[in-house]
């Protein structure tokens, strides 16, 4: 079997390091917020160009807490799209707020900056342009919008860790970004994980108190707070991660290159990368209308590809009635229907990519005129 991700490839990759920085931290005898999550936060801070970092329990959990950290609350609207993980809407409703869902751009599969224009109403106070798949979203277009009108720049890069937009990183545009270290990320833990980062001194310190109890002093609420805490031994699993992230993300893209090449005389719609952006290829999504007959044969061959994501948020049960959606959802809808994410990730050998392209050359050449 050929998985869509493999984390548990990543950890053999560096299970001596690992194993001795978990046994570390338990012979320390610390486990949360200790040294690991203050080296790890200074750390991912710097690799990202930014000036804080705030180790939280989740990506999801970091949104919530730079949405609250910027203010916005109940009745505010926040602008994203409804091409993304439920967690990006789930964050805004937890916040208090109301999610206000917006077109992408076919090409790039992220927020579509004209769709964001028409969607902009009174109660307005922040846009959250996700940078889906790797994929940097078209930053500058947004921002020209949003910050003549005041509005907070949030980014979701949970997948786009090591992505630039003109060459300067994704998670320093706007004003707060918010990052998750899920096991299958570019950069994932052995377990769950986020992060917050700012080079706003006000928003940062907001954020520390807001992910424990709002302390300033221990047991003194300063602020009102919850608990959302990066533990220690994850920090410490992500230190001995970073440092090879880039050489992971252009393996990623080594691969990503490989696939567009060797699928390029068939019938998909193969990613494209924004001009202006790096991609790094968290995800490899191809497109085609016979995305189920291609992935239903890829699992019979045991080969894991996945939809990410198969019902647009607007869409989905729980808040389909619940939501103001901006101009129309014609993209979002269309691509819905055709995605396919195929297997990518660093340990993925040669072999097996080459058994992938066999595959699906083999169901183009039986099932397709």
């Amino acid at each position: 079997m050929i998985p869509a991700s493999n984390p548990l490839a990543s950890y053999h990759a560096r299970k001596e390091a690992i194993d001795v920085a978990v046994r570390n931290v338990m012979e320390r005898g610390w486990y949360i917020l200790g040294k690991e999550v203050a080296a790890f936060e200074s750390e991912f801070a710097a690799y990202i160009g930014c000036t804080h970092g705030i180790g939280v329990g989740s990506g999801t959990e970091a949104i919530q807490m730079a949405l609250k950290a910027c203010g916005i609350g109940a009745g505010d609207e926040v602008i994203t799209v409804s091409h993304t993980a439920v967690a990006t809407v789930a964050a805004i409703e937890a916040a208090g707020a109301v999610p206000v869902l917006v077109d992408i751009e076919p090409d790039y599969f992220t927020m579509a900056p004209l769709k964001l224009l028409s969607a902009i109403g009174p109660r307005t106070k922040a846009v959250i342009p996700v940078h889906l798949y790797g994929q940097p979203a078209d930053l500058a277009a947004i921002l020209d919008i949003a910050r003549p009108r005041g509005l907070r720049v949030i980014e979701d890069c949970a997948q786009a860790h090591g992505a630039t937009y003109r060459g300067r990183p994704v998670g320093t545009w706007g004003d707060i970004a918010c990052f998750s270290f899920y096991p299958t990320k570019n950069l994932g833990a052995c377990g769950d994980g986020g992060m917050v980062t700012t080079s706003d001194k006000d928003l940062a310190g907001r954020c520390r108190l807001l992910r424990e109890y709002g302390w300033a002093e221990r047991y003194i609420s300063s602020i009102p707070g919850g608990n959302s805490r990066l533990d220690e031994i994850q920090a410490a699993i992500l230190r001995v991660k970073l440092p090879t992230l880039d050489d992971d993300n252009i393996r990623r893209k080594k691969i990503a290159d490989q696939y567009s090449r060797l699928l390029a005389d068939m019938n998909l719609v193969l990613p494209k990368t924004h001009p202006q952006g790096s991609h790094v290829f968290h995800l490899y999504v191809a497109r085609t209308p016979r995305r189920d007959a291609l992935r239903s044969f890829l699992a019979e061959h045991g080969i894991g590809a996945l939809i990410h994501y198969p019902v647009p948020i607007h869409l989905q049960p729980a808040y389909h009635c619940r939501l103001r959606c901006g101009d129309g959802m014609e993209e979002t809808e269309k691509v819905a229907a055709e995605i396919l994410s195929l297997p990518i990730y660093p340990e993925l050998e040669e072999t097996e990519l080459h058994s992938i392209v066999a595959s699906i050359r083999e169901f183009w050449e039986r099932y397709n005129d």
